[in-house]
């Protein structure tokens, strides 16, 4: 009887075990097939964001081609490396499009990419991802509200810090009564980003290898 029941016992664990494994196996391969996929179609979202933010006619590179990995920092609120796209008009610097993190949103983390001009002034930006409670969070994004735009032709200028905030701060910059949590990281990550742009301009536009450059598609 003993033996009977430790036989079966086996044959049960043998049985549990082949079926994790194909069910891991089966995980493992739906997650490599679609991976890629996932991948490039961020991407492709991404970069429409990003024509929206650096006009086409302003660049004559292949910006995609142009870029830069970056070192995480807390001026971007990046902790892995990000990456920056740099837009060049006959050889010369037009604009770069940072990755950053808004860290403090209400729901967690805000991802943005934010363009900005060889000058400093802010091209645009634009929200990628975000968990912010709906309807409270909607006004972040383009599609459902024109409140990013605030900060079109922007930028830093260090005796104005102060105003890189939301009015019920003391800043600039508009919020939606009963949801300031949002705006303000918003408005914070972009400062912070500026920041980081005038301490690196000359890194981040340092000339693209042979392999990066090349006429815009």
């Amino acid at each position: 009887m003993r033996r009977t029941l430790a036989k079966a016992a086996f044959l049960t664990a043998g049985n549990m075990l082949f079926f994790t494994l194909i069910g891991t196996s089966v995980l493992a391969m739906t997650y490599l097939q679609t991976k890629d996929r996932i991948e490039k179609s961020e991407q492709q979202e991404k970069l429409k964001l990003i024509g929206q933010l650096v006009p086409a006619a302003s660049f004559d590179n292949d910006i995609v081609a142009d870029r830069q990995s970056l070192a995480a920092d807390a001026l971007l609120g990046t902790k892995a490396v990000s990456t920056a796209y740099r837009a060049r008009l006959q050889n010369q610097p037009a604009a770069v499009v940072l990755e950053a993190i808004a860290p403090d949103g209400y729901s967690g983390r805000i991802s943005l990419i934010i363009a900005i001009q060889a000058n400093g002034t802010l091209g645009g930006v634009r929200v990628v991802e975000h968990k912010e409670t709906p309807g409270l969070g909607d006004y972040i994004e383009l599609a459902k509200s024109a409140w990013i735009h605030g900060f079109d032709g922007k930028a830093l200028l260090p005796q104005r810090d102060a105003d890189w905030q939301v009015k019920k701060d003391g800043g600039q910059f508009d919020y939606m009564a009963g949801a300031t949590i949002t705006p303000r990281a918003v408005v914070k990550a972009t400062h912070h980003a500026l920041q980081y742009f005038a301490l690196h301009r000359d890194e981040l536009f340092a000339a693209a290898n042979s392999a990066q450059l090349g006429d815009k598609k």
